[in-house]
């Protein structure tokens, strides 16, 4: 299969379940055509695409690691390929790359140059989990992690449940694993008690996985533990269920 010249977008699946469950055939054949890649991890990249096919030509692929330490300077040196008309994949660790994930910056110096860039359908686990909470679709936020100290972080969330309530917009944020359980009984604390608050776990996994949405005083009856698996938290402090309004076309 012969790509054209593009920066394709590889995702990669987000829990234990099997690749054919949350990869279409097609972009797994697409992504088994590529040679040169930006990732954030070589031995987990070698790694996926050796279980995508156990004979695939490593040796003859380059890998160039976009993480927290490269410098920006050295991002549009490694899209050197794709300028001389050779695709090339991005592949952050886990789900779709430049979502909240460190792949935008070549992405934006791609557009930038008027290469072409192409996303692939794979799990993002901040839609999911959007798609899951039955919270508001049509506005929302992703904020990444609050802030860690407990005063900050509780003026966060507060800003947010605002915000919320004032645009109708669904918040999304994430915690450290291991913290997880702490944020739940603090969310449970400090949001007013009507607020709807998500938790979603484990995304995609068949035996793990777990969407439950209620409000913020029911939380606080509810027994948990979510610590030490991968989750996203979300907030909507605007109108309740049952309100088409916010679907409407304008």
């Amino acid at each position: 299969m012969k790509n054209k010249a593009a920066l394709y977008l590889v995702p990669v699946p987000i829990s234990g379940a099997p690749v054919s469950d949350t990869i279409p055939a097609g972009n797994i054949e697409l992504v088994l055509s590529l040679r040169h890649f930006i990732v954030e991890n070589v031995r987990t990249a070698r790694r996926y695409l050796k279980h995508l096919d156990p004979g695939f030509p490593i040796a003859d692929c380059t890998f160039a690691v976009l993480d927290r330490h490269t410098r920006p300077e050295e991002i549009g040196e490694m899209l050197r390929p794709l300028r001389e008309g050779i695709p090339m994949g991005v592949m952050s660790e886990a789900g779709c790359p430049a979502v909240a994930d460190p792949g935008s910056h070549p992405v934006e110096i791609a557009q930038r140059e008027g290469l072409k860039v192409v996303p692939l359908v794979g799990p993002s686990s901040i839609l999911m989990a959007l798609m899951g909470s039955g919270f508001n679709g049509q506005g929302f936020a992703f904020h990444g992690y609050l802030p860690i100290e407990a005063a900050d972080r509780r003026k966060a969330l507060k800003r947010l449940e605002s915000e919320s309530a004032s645009r109708q917009m669904t918040q999304m944020f994430i915690e450290t694993p291991y913290r997880n359980n702490r944020m739940v009984a603090l969310l449970a604390e400090a949001l007013n008690p009507s607020t709807m608050m998500c938790v979603a776990c484990d995304i995609t996994d068949p035996d793990r996985e777990e969407i439950v949405a209620l409000k913020a005083a029911d939380w606080k009856k509810r027994k948990y533990d979510y610590d030490k698996r991968p989750a996203i938290f979300l907030i909507y402090a605007g109108a309740k269920g049952g309100d088409a309004r916010r679907y409407e076309k304008k």
